[in-house]
């Protein structure tokens, strides 16, 4: 049975700064920023942050105790600081993949904690999945497996194509849709992607504050209007994000069938895991997160009774700094 958790708030871990920083070349056309902070010889984390396209923050750092990690922050194919910025070539679920597993082993590591929310949970169990010799332990937050053919079950119709999310937030969403015209709103998702690889650079700049803009304001159980403003006054940051994410969504996560990552799960069932989701999530409805644990059973499974769906939520941020806590010693 899931959990609920109850109690008091934690705060992060205090700001540090990275004491390596560093590039990657990981194909002909792609280099990845890299960094690494906490304790040196302390045990490997690698936090794989969400999106796609969205970069690593340096608050990131703070969900790990810096006396007991060895933390470790990549931005993903054009996401963040890693170049070429916004390209979809060569990008791909499972190049992001074999990314991971060559950071690995550039950083000479054996195996990691690996921690990840949103889309990072979908790329945390990606590789997990693939590399399973190579994790210690696996924290996922706010399940995403990109399923949307799976009956009943639409996590990109809900949240982008008008069958659920735009029925909680029909403020936000008016501005979403009416971006489109109305003869291309049979597929939002198609339409927005071709604005946002448009050469057209006042289109592409306005398709992807305002499809940024529609995430930013269903992430969290109550609306944060500074983060409303953020895809307007970070322009390189919206474009990064929206053409990644919508480049990620309309080909399905590049996954090899429906449905993968819960069908896959047996290959990390051994491993120990947690698996925290807030109660009202819209981004990433509950429902996948449950899928997940009736299938990974022996992991941790733990709600957050009232959050939605940002990491920054206190009920979240608590349980995440908590799992990060239980593994932190784990050889």
């Amino acid at each position: 049975m899931a959990q609920v958790q109850k109690g008091e708030h934690r705060n992060m871990y205090p700001p540090i700064e990275p004491y390596d920083t560093g590039f990657l070349k990981v194909s002909e056309i792609h280099t990845i920023y890299y960094e690494q902070s906490g304790n040196k010889v302390g045990n490997p984390v690698v936090f794989v942050h969400g999106g796609p396209g969205s970069g690593t923050n340096p608050i990131e750092r703070s969900f790990f105790d810096p006396e007991a990690y060895r933390i470790i922050l990549f931005d993903q194919r054009g996401a963040g600081k890693s170049t070429p910025s916004a390209e979809l070539k060569e990008n791909t679920t499972w190049d992001l993949v074999e990314d991971m597993e060559k950071l690995r082993n550039h950083l000479a590591i054996d195996r990691w904690v690996v921690f990840g929310g949103s889309w990072g949970s979908s790329l945390s169990l990606a590789y997990s999945e693939t590399h399973p010799e190579n994790v210690k332990a696996l924290v996922v937050r706010g399940i995403f497996t990109l399923r949307r053919q799976v009956k009943e079950i639409e996590e990109l119709e809900w949240f982008y194509e008008g069958k659920g999310a735009n029925m909680l937030f029909p403020d936000y969403w008016e501005e979403f849709v009416n971006f489109i015209p109305e003869v291309e709103r049979g597929s939002l998702m198609n339409a927005y992607y071709r604005r946002l690889i448009s050469e057209d650079e006042e289109i592409k700049c306005r398709a992807s504050q305002i499809w940024s803009k529609w995430e930013q304001a269903t992430s969290h159980l109550f609306i944060n209007q500074e983060k409303l403003e953020k895809p307007f006054s970070q322009k390189l940051w919206a474009l990064q994000f929206s053409r990644i994410e919508c480049h990620y969504f309309i080909h399905g996560g590049f996954f090899k069938y429906e449905n993968q990552l819960i069908k896959d799960v047996d290959k990390i069932r051994h491993i120990p895991g947690t698996i925290i989701q807030g109660r009202y999530d819209v981004v990433c409805p509950m429902d996948t997160a449950w899928q997940l644990h009736k299938n990974w059973p022996e992991a941790e499974f733990i709600i957050a009774p009232d959050c939605g769906h940002n990491s920054q939520e206190p009920g979240i941020r608590t349980l995440l700094l908590n799992a990060s806590d239980k593994y932190k010693y784990l050889k």
